[in-house]
């Protein structure tokens, strides 16, 4: 869809989960409130998901924690967590996909490079597209030619650099409150960023400071949703769906300017609580199915 995207619902919640892509030690979510008119479904659905294969992709140096759940069309996660993305923050999330969509998709979970239980080393000329990278390994490595893709914070980011470097790779995409620069954040970036730094340094005796230097700057010293240009958005082939963010790690900037400028993109500006997360949990499994390849 071109133009301004389609848009649906009025977002009023200024208390998302922005602390999903800056977690401290020890944290838990935040107090949600009374239950919502829409808790007993959700409920119904977590107590249908279950676990179906833990697994660890090797590929040279660089081993990536995943799990594989349910059957059918395959989806990809790309968890929120900043640079600490991983399987387990989605637990923290409005929508948990792996209990949502397991039902009727393949569904994989994966923990980036150097979060949860993946490794690898560290470089100074890596960057967005070193992650991509491993995401197109680990379709390989399960023999998937195309998938759906699906990531909330960093992880639409990483989505997008996926889908910018291997379009023919990527069915369709949801994404989930993605990041960018907006209104002089980039300062809330690059501390995240420190403190995942700094731990890394303190436990890794592998890896260099002058590593790290590269790696921050190559995350995040551009602009737009770092990962991809406004060209290469603009560009982008794959259907997009795109959960607006509202907070200072995700701006509602960001997520109504990827819908603007890809040419096939639609926009939903309300979905974390209540009847709006029922109408996007629905509207996300729409989508997939309308896009999996027969």
């Amino acid at each position: 869809m071109t133009g301004e995207g389609r848009r649906e619902g009025d977002d009023s919640d200024r208390n998302a989960l922005a602390d999903l892509d800056h977690p401290e030690p020890n944290h838990t979510p935040r107090p949600r409130g009374p239950a919502s008119p829409a808790a007993g479904w959700l409920a119904a659905r977590r107590a249908s998901w279950h676990r179906r294969r833990v697994a660890t992709f090797t590929r040279g140096d660089t081993s990536i924690h995943y799990e594989v759940h349910g059957t059918g069309h395959p989806v990809l996660l790309l968890a929120p967590g900043g640079m600490r993305s991983s399987i387990s923050f989605w637990d923290k999330a409005p929508f948990h996909p792996v209990r949502e969509l397991s039902a009727q998709f393949r569904v994989i979970a994966m923990d980036q490079r150097n979060a949860g239980q993946s490794r690898a080393p560290v470089s100074a000329s890596d960057g967005w597209r070193t992650y991509a990278s491993d995401s197109v390994a680990l379709l390989d490595h399960l023999a998937i030619e195309r998938a759906h893709a699906l990531g909330m914070c960093i992880g639409g980011a990483l989505e997008l650099g996926l889908a910018v470097a291997a379009p023919d790779r990527v069915t369709a995409a949801v994404l989930e409150q993605p990041i960018g620069l907006a209104d002089d954040n980039r300062e809330a970036f690059q501390k995240m960023f420190d403190g995942w730094a700094e731990e890394l340094l303190r436990t890794r005796p592998d890896v260099s400071p002058a590593a790290i230097a590269g790696l921050r700057a190559n995350f995040y010293g551009g602009d737009f949703v770092f990962s991809t240009t406004r060209d290469e958005v603009a560009a982008c082939s794959v259907p997009l769906l795109v959960l607006r963010g509202n907070d200072l790690y995700h701006p509602a900037t960001i997520s109504e300017e990827i819908a603007r400028i890809a040419p096939r993109a639609e926009l939903v500006t309300s979905w974390k609580e209540g009847d709006d997360l029922v109408r996007a949990a629905a509207r996300i499994k729409a989508f997939f199915t309308l896009h999996t390849t027969r």
